[in-house]
């Protein structure tokens, strides 16, 4: 952990800007994400990106969760990578739940970027960064399913001036309690980072919360496909999905997803993850990346919750 005293110069300036000019190697991207983590704190306390700082405040810095931008994700030619879909401007993987989508440290591996630029050393140098290459979207370590992959920067460019402009559809399938779940729905919650718990985000139900922590609007609509005991096999479409967004919108229903033990999740002996999984991402193309359609099917230690 390091901390910086906010000096005069600095007074009353935005805690990215400061934490940009005060954490050397850091780019601002790097900073705002790290600040949305809550690896950068003001006098001990969590606050968002554009809080104002004044002179004297401390801020700490936890650089062992701090991602050194400029080292890249290292390649691991032998590792699984489950293709689904490519082209010459994109690929479309199937990654597995456990797998985290990129390494937070240098030297970190068993990644999907790992394998990524292990298979595809042409990947080096695309995307938001060295560590992520050519990943147009995240998914969490226990997250499973379709990850879009861009193989140009031109491509990636394109792609992700469709996925700002909510171009790019995203399907996810859950599963969670049915017992009192309708058929469909639009959860519209906003949500903020967590006041208190870095792991998790926190959904703004009631106004006092949206006036508290300034939260970002999110929409999850979604409908149940298949009800079996005491569980329901549910599609979710979002536009533009935040950090944690399906998993705290159902938690906040009183339907947390199973296995998710972060919001509250049954825990069903021998599954080891929480019950989401990225079934399907599409594009109508334009003119630099064509069009793609792409499915994955349920894994099985999810179906098998539903015999």
């Amino acid at each position: 952990m390091k901390e910086y005293e906010v000096p005069e110069a600095l007074n009353g300036s935005r805690l990215d800007k400061v934490a940009s000019q005060l954490v050397t190697g850091l780019s601002r991207a790097r900073v705002k994400r790290a600040i949305e983590e809550g690896n950068v704190r003001v006098n001990g306390k969590r606050r968002p990106k554009g809080a104002l700082v004044q002179t004297g405040d401390r801020l700490t810095v936890d650089e062992t969760k701090v991602a050194d931008p400029d080292a890249a994700a290292e390649p691991t030619k032998d590792a699984p990578l489950h293709v689904c879909f490519e082209n010459a401007s994109l690929l479309v993987v199937d990654k597995p739940a456990g797998q985290p989508t990129a390494p937070l440290r240098p030297g970190e591996t068993g990644t999907l970027a790992n394998a990524l630029v292990g298979h595809h050393p042409e990947l080096a140098g695309i995307g938001y960064g060295p560590r992520e290459p050519g990943i147009l979207h995240r998914l969490d370590t226990d997250t499973s399913g379709l990850v879009i992959v861009a193989r140009t920067a031109a491509a990636f460019e394109a792609l992700r001036t469709a996925l700002q402009d909510g171009q790019i559809r995203k399907s996810y399938l859950l599963i969670c309690k049915s017992e009192g779940l309708p058929d469909e729905g639009t959860i519209e919650y906003p949500i903020a980072n967590h006041p208190k718990d870095q792991r998790r985000v926190y959904a703004c139900v009631h106004p006092r919360d949206v006036m508290r922590y300034a939260p970002r609007p999110a929409s999850t609509g979604y409908r149940v496909l298949e009800r079996v005991g005491d569980w329901a096999l549910v599609e979710v479409d979002v536009a533009k999905a935040l950090r944690h967004q399906i998993r705290v919108h159902f938690a906040a229903m009183g339907h947390p997803l199973v296995g998710d033990r972060l919001y509250g999740g049954v825990e069903v002996e021998g599954l080891g993850r929480h019950a989401l999984h990225a079934s399907r991402v599409a594009f109508d193309g334009d003119d630099v990346v064509p069009d793609f359609d792409v499915t994955s099917d349920l894994p099985g230690e999810l179906r098998a919750l539903l015999r």
